[in-house]
């Protein structure tokens, strides 16, 4: 759904922190979303945990740097990292071309799965919030 020329999926959970997550068979799928990503610009360089790292919800655990500045990633949820999307640290633009599919960030095993969403917005409340974003801007 677009929300103010914002992408909005149906499906989601989604941070302040501008992440988003998808919940897996008990897995989690993280990315920045579409209003991150055009905040940011043109991405130029992602760093990225290392499978087996651990994930603090609340806490950074990488960075992206775009022709405009340098932005924190931060975690949506505790767990271990599973998997780190290769394609997005050798070819980082792709988390502006296509920041919910092709260019997701983390898969990880969440440590405390249900206390974690309670703390993030449904579809619903990211929909409300992005509509008081673009008042804002």
């Amino acid at each position: 759904m677009k929300v103010e020329g914002y992408e909005v999926p149906e499906g989601l959970y989604y941070s302040k922190d501008w992440m988003w997550i998808k919940v897996e068979d008990g897995k989690v799928r993280i990315g920045i979303t579409d209003y991150a990503q055009k905040q940011l610009n043109e991405v130029v360089f992602a760093e990225l945990p290392k499978v087996g790292d651990e994930v603090v919800k609340g806490e950074p655990f990488g960075t992206v740097e775009s022709v405009k500045s340098v932005s924190d990633l931060v975690a949506p949820v505790s767990g271990k990292v599973l998997e780190v999307n290769s394609e997005v640290s050798s070819t980082p633009g792709t988390l502006n071309e296509d920041p919910y599919n092709k260019g997701w960030i983390l898969v990880v095993s969440p440590t405390n799965l249900e206390e974690d969403l309670k703390a993030l917005m449904t579809f619903e409340q990211a929909v409300e919030w992005h509509k008081e974003l673009a008042k804002e801007s």
